[in-house]
């Protein structure tokens, strides 16, 4: 139990603290004016009324278009793994879209949807859909025949063998695949927002370094995506634990 909290918990603290403690001093010893000491950066954020906000904003749109790819993303995938000529015909269009990077859409994105939160929605789900997609087919082309075949000795229809046999068959490829579509939706979430909206942790980084060269805002930001990040990660991976046990 020892061993466990001290590699969980107090081993990442102390690197964590040790790492602070190089940046501070780094900067004290340089005696620079441009990169921020911790303590700016603690203040920068602490007197930034709209921070909230703007967390509250990224979330919002990282849901948002990360849950419509899930919605959309298992079922079809699910089809393309099952049915092998739908995935033939299909085939061609995933593979012609799945390499653009969401970012290239960025400007048909501002020009459909304006600068507003859909915009940002849409390159989010781009990001998330085609691996959702992928990882659902191809956890379905890999089940084992012999879990199929026993479904059907059973004389159950399609629609009972992929709710009772596919699906919790695919649930730990999926699961990883969730978890990836996501870590590329949160990249993508922070680049939408330094240019196709005026709020969000993107839009914090960028005006910061725009409107007055504020880089403990800059830096702020930055760490306030990664710690987040690491959040929301950690997340998954329970709901991960507790899907695939």
């Amino acid at each position: 139990m020892r061993r466990e909290l001290l590699e969980r918990i107090a081993l990442p603290l102390g690197v964590t603290v040790a790492l602070i403690a190089a940046w501070h001093l780094a900067v004290a010893v340089s005696g620079t004016s441009i990169f921020p000491a911790p303590a700016d950066v603690v203040r920068g954020l602490g007197e930034q009324p709209r921070l909230g906000g703007y967390i509250r904003d990224s979330l919002f749109r990282v849901a948002s278009g990360y849950l419509v790819a899930v919605v959309l993303g298992i079922p079809i995938g699910l089809a393309l793994g099952w049915w092998s000529g739908l995935a033939r015909a299909a085939n061609p269009l995933i593979q012609m879209l799945r390499p653009i990077s969401p970012l290239a859409w960025m400007p048909l994105a501002v020009i459909w949807f304006g600068v507003s939160n859909l915009a940002p929605i849409f390159l989010i789900f781009l990001a998330s859909f085609f691996p959702v997609v992928v990882a659902t087919m191809n956890g379905v082309r890999n089940i084992p025949p012999m879990y199929v075949q026993a479904g059907r000795n059973f004389g159950l229809s399609t629609a009972a063998l992929l709710r009772r046999v596919v699906l919790p068959a695919i649930l730990p490829r999926v699961a990883v695949g969730l978890r990836i579509s996501f870590g590329i939706a949160w990249l993508v979430l922070v680049a939408a927002e330094m240019i196709a909206v005026d709020s969000g942790l993107g839009y914090l980084i960028i005006d910061a370094r725009n409107a007055g060269q504020r880089y403990d805002l800059v830096v702020g930001g930055m760490l306030l995506i990664g710690i987040i990040g690491l959040a929301l990660d950690g997340l998954l991976r329970m709901v991960e634990r507790r899907v695939t046990w």
